[in-house]
């Protein structure tokens, strides 16, 4: 990822019970801020390449899977392709993107709902995600992909 993307914060890593189907493991789930000269659409194509490298395979929707990267925010862009929805329209309805959003960027404005992290996690879900034990896992990860 160094090679055309530079990491500025991570979250902590989030364990949740799997989205979609509950026979299957737990999801962890984290995100990250990074700052990058690529367009949206070629940053996309970019953690796809590093998803096909770590053997990701879909093999249902929201089943089980080694690897899954989604592009959620570029800056307060507003995009609508076949190939990109930005901002991602999951944030809001999926905790375990919206806790870990919200714990790096916790004022950061959603651009078309025009509310905080923060004030959209306080609308409240019905949570049971628990912190794994590292706070930073990105700190020691191979970025070199």
């Amino acid at each position: 990822m160094k090679a055309f993307a530079s990491l500025e914060k991570s979250s902590s890593l989030y364990r949740s019970k799997p989205f979609g189907f509950p026979d299957q493991p737990d999801f962890l789930n984290a995100v990250v801020k990074v700052k990058t000269d690529l367009s949206p659409l070629a940053l996309l194509g970019r953690l796809q390449e590093i998803e096909d490298e770590l053997g990701k395979e879909v093999v249902r929707e929201n089943g089980p899977r080694t690897i899954d990267l989604d592009l959620l925010l570029y800056g307060d862009l507003e995009l609508e392709s076949t190939e990109l929805l930005l901002p991602h329209p999951g944030i809001v309805k999926r905790d375990f993107v919206l806790m870990p959003l919200a714990e790096i960027e916790p004022e950061l404005i959603h651009p078309t709902l025009n509310r905080s992290t923060r004030d959209l996690l306080s609308d409240g879900f019905d949570s049971h995600y628990v912190f794994a034990t590292e706070k930073t896992p990105f700190s020691r990860v191979d970025l070199e992909t």
